[in-house]
């Protein structure tokens, strides 16, 4: 009977071949859609400057239980779910800002421990918090935790789920959007670098990546010996027999470091991820590696985790995407007057760069798999091959559009800020703290999702609840998810994995 129910939870996420990209599309705008209703709450009515039950309820109802009803019960309805969203919002924003009511509830001679009038808090950062980068990472991750669960159950729609090699689904997009929001958010040290004036040595920074892979490989270790001691559920296709996505994760830092070196040779790191998805491109067409890692027989540890090992490739070079929009996104141009009409500049320029990746990126997907215009390659994540990376890259460039895009139109105050107190204060505002929860531990939050998974799938036969009791199951999992991400955020506890 064991070795039944797991055969047919196999087969239950086997041979899939996904969806369309447009209603991938139109079920992530849920996203910054919800975000845009929380932003015209917190900017017309401050409904969020409280720390009451009424706002953090309603934060996870917009952050975290939209997302998870436009996988389920409105996934075959995420436009009318994003209009639901979006219709109130453009009400709230037809309404002057609450400025009375903001300026009362931030009121104070201190942000963060320090005095607004302090000499240190004049000056503006180089390197400034980024609100729409912290919405766009808190929602990807949450997104992210609510699918490896909700797959399980019949309620979550199969063409969501990782296909099986040529096709594009929601699921196929989240694990290289977790690997492109690491990117961005990577170039952080390697700017502080530059801006003290240290230079990019590469045994420093393999040193470092070692100090960061080291976890993430044991993770993966964890993970292998508990899927295989507890004869659990797997898609050997969807990585290999012993790899998992930890391992991944534990690759990359290492791999990429040597490119952090020669950044400052070039323009953009965005030209290494071009050369690399173009190369392995061209070995998939020209060799027989593409049959060796779709079809080889499993006789040894290489190509028992073949996918595994060869989606590197893929991996790689959309990372390295990531990290040429966060150099152009994260940084302060200071060589501009620390004035309004700078940080307007700033932020149209920040909105230009991204509109730049956005299109850039689309066009190589579309060059790439379209039939009638273009070369005609099909999307494998399995392969990570150059349309997926394109795909990867072109998504999440178009997203943080989107974030930066409310961020712009709600909370003007967080660009136009001339001084590091007030900034703080306007970045604090905009800022959803479920999101910003989510965001400063994704990896511990990540883990524990899978943990949680696991035991429900080990307590439950998920392929038989009905409608109503997953859905009780999951959102009582995203709670859990939640309380314990505003739990760590409210300590200021950073779980660095």
């Amino acid at each position: 009977m064991a070795y039944s129910y797991k055969h047919l939870k196999e087969e239950f996420v086997s041979n899939l071949s996904g969806g369309s990209i447009e209603e991938i599309n139109y079920v992530t705008a849920v996203a910054p859609a919800a975000l845009m209703l929380w932003s015209a709450l917190q900017s017309r009515q401050g409904f969020f400057l409280s720390h009451g039950l009424k706002a953090y309820l309603t934060d996870f109802l917009l952050n975290v239980c939209a997302i998870l009803f436009a996988t389920t019960i409105y996934s075959s309805a995420p436009i009318l779910l994003n209009l639901l969203l979006l219709f109130p919002a453009a009400c709230l924003f037809v309404f002057p800002p609450a400025q009375s009511r903001q300026k009362t509830a931030l009121k104070g001679p201190y942000v963060n421990g320090m005095a607004l009038g302090a000499k240190e808090n004049q000056s503006l950062d180089p390197l400034p918090e980024r609100p729409f980068i912290t919405a766009y990472r808190g929602g990807m991750i949450v997104v992210t935790c609510m699918a490896i669960l909700a797959v399980d159950f019949r309620v979550f729609p199969r063409r969501f789920a990782k296909v099986e090699t040529w096709g594009t689904s929601l699921m196929d997009m989240g694990v290289g959007s977790f690997v492109f929001s690491a990117g961005v958010v990577s170039v952080r040290p390697i700017l502080k670098a530059l801006l003290a004036g240290r230079p990019l040595d590469l045994s420093l920074s393999l040193r470092v990546a070692a100090k960061h892979s080291l976890p993430l490989f044991i993770l993966g270790l964890v993970r292998l010996y508990s899927v295989k001691g507890l004869d659990y559920a797997e898609h050997v296709t969807e990585y290999g027999v012993h790899w998992n996505f930890f391992f991944t994760l534990a690759l990359i830092p290492p791999l990429t470091a040597p490119f952090q070196s020669l950044s400052g040779l070039l323009p953009t790191v965005a030209v290494f991820s071009l050369l690399i998805s173009f190369t392995y491109q061209v070995v998939l067409e020209s060799t027989n590696v593409q049959a060796y890692i779709l079809t080889a027989p499993r006789t040894d540890l290489i190509s028992q985790n073949r996918e595994g090992l060869f989606s590197i490739c893929g991996y790689l070079p959309i990372f390295l995407a990531g990290q040429a929009v966060g150099f152009d996104i994260l940084r302060r141009n200071m060589s501009e007057n620390s004035n309004t009409t700078s940080g307007t500049q700033q932020r149209k320029q920040i909105l230009r760069r991204l509109v730049f990746w956005s299109a850039g990126w689309m066009s190589l997907f579309f060059l790439s798999s379209s039939s009638k215009f273009g070369i005609g390659i099909q999307v494998s994540r399995r392969l990570a091959n150059a349309p997926y990376t394109f795909w990867v890259a072109a998504f999440n460039s178009t997203q943080i559009t989107l974030f930066c895009l409310v961020e712009t139109i709600f909370f003007p105050g967080v660009y136009k800020a001339t001084e590091k107190g007030i900034e703080a204060q306007e970045c604090k505002k905009a800022t959803s703290k479920v999101l910003a929860a989510f965001n400063k531990n994704s990896l511990a939050l990540f883990l524990l999702a899978n943990l949680l998974t696991g035991g429900i799938n080990m307590s439950v036969d998920t392929l038989k609840m009905p409608r109503e009791g997953a859905l009780g199951i999951i959102i009582g999992y995203a709670a859990l998810l939640t309380t314990v991400a505003l739990v760590l955020h409210e300590k200021n506890l950073s779980i660095k994995i």
